[in-house]
């Protein structure tokens, strides 16, 4: 999953996860701008992933929802890196403080400064001190699950930095089936 991209040149991302099938305008809508969109897992469907291709280089690892067709197009975990920045991305991380021995087993061989995960649902970027990188879930941006509000991130990476993170608010949580 390494990117072949020119040195320095800067590189828009777009951060998703646990759409569980669901994927609406308002996703593409705040996606506009990005080069790559990383699906975080939990994608439902293969045809959910669809509209991103049609629209960007997308990357993604499967979640514990997916089936052999999800599975078949994604990995079980991923390492990119951009610029001197090694990402590690991977559905179920567990909380930081008790990540699962897979992901320690990663984070040892791999060193990311970046762990992405999904899974929780719960929106959170934050240093963890312990193994010196950055953990960002971009929370739900499907509409199954606990998550009141809907969400995804974006973030560039210019001159070998992560720069400009943004959470964007996709709405509400909807109960209704939407077609």
């Amino acid at each position: 999953m390494d990117n072949p991209s020119v040195e320095n040149q800067p590189i828009k991302i777009g951060l998703i996860s646990d759409t569980h099938g669901y994927m609406d305008d308002r996703i593409i809508h705040h996606l506009k701008g990005c080069d790559e969109v990383w699906h975080l897992g939990d994608v439902g469907q293969a045809s959910c992933l669809e509209p991103l291709t049609e629209h960007y280089k997308v990357r993604g690892v499967y979640g514990n929802i997916d089936g052999t067709e999800v599975r078949s197009q994604l990995r079980e975990f991923g390492i990119i890196k951009i610029q001197g920045i090694t990402f590690l991305l991977i559905h179920i991380a567990n909380a930081i403080s008790r990540y699962n021995p897979k992901v320690r087993e990663l984070i040892q061989k791999h060193n990311p400064n970046i762990l992405v995960c999904g899974h929780s649902h719960i929106l959170k970027v934050k240093h963890d001190t312990r193994f010196n990188l950055l953990y960002i879930n971009p929370g739900a941006a499907g509409n199954v699950g606990f998550q009141k509000v809907r969400t995804l991130i974006t973030f560039e990476i210019a001159e070998g930095e992560m720069k400009n993170l943004k959470v964007v608010e996709l709405g509400q949580r909807s109960t209704k089936s939407v077609h």
